[in-house]
This record gives structure tokens, sequence and C-alpha cells, in this order.
């Protein structure tokens, strides 16, 4: 047990290293450019989705999105209802990086390894950055292969049969480990990752990983909620409009699951591949939900959480 646990910890740094390391790439490339994006082009609600989609996608990370919208809200450069409109695109940029781990197989993950490790070698910064982004992305394979050698092993040890057992008899407590462990590992996609090479094992359920998934979309609040500690009341209320949005999601999604799990297995016969179109259909509808109401929802905030001093302003 020792081992596997071990195992375990091995292939989640080695996942969290190559999306760091793809991150890094992606960052040399564009994030200027999306800092300036989301400084000039979000005016409205629904200029802000788009820019959020676009700027998570290629940026591969929802996090960075957020707290770059909670530190210019903060700062008074975004408005806070444009900041609703980013926070929706945020939600369903991020499920590209659920597509791509969708994609992974053997010659796939060693042909970018090789590749990016000759690329990092280069000195220009436009190849390097390109090396960084296929060297992330190979590293991320090798560990979610990793992941799936690993499941068979975990699935014959009595606790992971007796915790399997707790979640499929309990969705609260299914969103609660989704939540909980997305906030601790600060990566909604090294979980989405995990989840898939178990499903691909045919350990986990597709109902039972759309639910954790579901809990994957509360954890993921908790960077924009500390990266709004120090910030204005503005970036702060960007921060838990965030909460709200994804807690309302999930709960409005929670009855469905069944009929839900139905219509996504008939999208793929990849296990894995069914959990990323889940998560594309379910952040898609939310936040094509909530667009129209984007002006109310903001006065709602504004109304539950109060400018209380000077010093908040």
């Amino acid at each position: 047990m020792d081992n596997l646990f071990s195992a375990f910890i091995t292939f989640l740094t080695l996942f969290l290293f190559g999306l760091t390391i793809l991150k890094i790439g992606v960052q040399q490339l564009s994030y200027n450019r999306m800092k300036t994006l989301l400084k000039k082009y979000t005016s409205s609600p629904m200029k802000g989705f788009v820019i959020g989609v676009l700027a998570t996608g290629i940026l591969q990370s929802s996090s960075t999105t957020m707290v770059l919208t909670v530190t210019l809200t903060g700062a008074g450069i975004l408005s806070f209802s444009s900041s609703i409109g980013i926070i929706l695109g945020a939600n369903l940029g991020t499920t590209v990086t659920g597509e791509l781990l969708s994609l992974s197989n053997v010659w796939l993950m060693w042909l970018l390894l090789m590749t990016g490790t000759v690329l990092l070698f280069a000195h220009k910064q436009k190849f390097f950055a390109a090396g960084c982004i296929l060297f992330g992305l190979g590293t991320i394979f090798t560990a979610l292969f990793g992941f799936e050698n690993l499941a068979q092993p975990i699935q014959e040890t009595p606790a992971f049969q007796h915790y399997i057992d707790n979640i499929r008899d309990s969705s609260l407590f299914s969103i609660l480990f989704g939540t909980l462990i997305t906030a601790v590992i600060q990566s909604s996609s090294a979980f989405t990752g995990i989840l898939m090479s178990f499903m691909n094992e045919g350990i986990l359920p597709l109902s039972t990983a759309i639910i954790m998934l579901l809990g994957a979309n509360i954890g993921t609040c908790v960077t924009a909620l500390l990266a709004s500690i120090r910030g204005g009341i503005e970036g702060k209320r960007a921060a838990l409009a965030h909460v709200w949005v994804n807690i309302t999601g999930v709960i409005c999604f929670i009855p469905f699951i069944s009929t839900f799990s139905e219509f996504v297995m008939h999208l793929s016969e990849i296990p894995g591949r069914q959990l990323a179109h889940a998560a594309v259909l379910f952040n898609g509808a939310i936040s094509f939900l909530f667009l129209p109401f984007v002006q109310p929802f903001a006065r709602f905030i504004i109304w539950m959480y109060p400018v209380r001093n000077r010093t908040e302003k």
C-alpha cells in the first residue's frame, strides 16, 4: 500500500510538473498579450466571456485567468460585470485541457517528449516556449499512463474498494472529495486527468466521475479567493462571484446526473473522452445560462457583499 501511495504521489508530481512547464511555455508566448486583451476588449459581459474562453484556452489555466481577472478588477481596470463574463468564459475555456488529455497515446507521448527536448535547447524564445509546451504535454501524458498502470493495483486494495462503495452511494461525498482534492493540489486539470485514467481502466463509472468533476469546479475557486485577499472589494466580489457561479451550476446539474451521463455515453466509446465531453457540456451550459443575467447577478453579488469601510474601496 505504501509503495502504491508513493507511486501515486510521484505521478501526481510529474503531472503538476508537466502542467507547470506547459504554462511557462504558453505564458512566454501569450501572457502579456492575454493581459492586454483582458484590459482592452472586455467592455461588456459578452466580450468578457469570449476573451475568457480565448485566454484560458491559450494559457491552459483557468486559475491564471482568474488571478489576472481578480487583480485587474480589484485595481479598477476591469468593471465587475465584465469580470463575471470572463469568469464564465474561463470555466468553458478550461475544458480545452480535458479534451487534450483525452487524446493521449504512447506514440504521441514520445513524439512530444523528444521534439520538446530538442526545442528546449533552442536560443530563440519562440522555439524555447514551443519546446516547453511540447515537453510539458509529453510529461503530462507520461503521468496519465502512470495513473492507468496504477489503477488496477489500487482497485484491488480493500481501502479503495470501501471508498468506491461510499462514493457510489453518496453524491455529496463525491462532490466534497472532488472539491477538497482540487483545492489541495490547486489544479482541476490534474484531478480531471486522474479521473480519466481511472475511467479508462474501468474503475470509476461515468456518473460518479462527473459528480466528482462538479466538485472540482468548486475546488478550483480557491486560487481566485486567495488572490483576492489583499485586493479591493471589487476583486473580492469577482472571486466570490466565481464561487457562486460554480456552486449554482453544481446544484442545477445534480438532479440530472443520470440522464446527463447516459447522453454523454453516446458521444464517445472511450470513457476518459466521455468525461472530457461532459466537462465541455456542463461548463458551456452553465455559462450560457448565466450570460443573459450577468447584470442582475452582479447587482446580487454587490448586495450580498457591500462596502463596509473606506479601506475596502
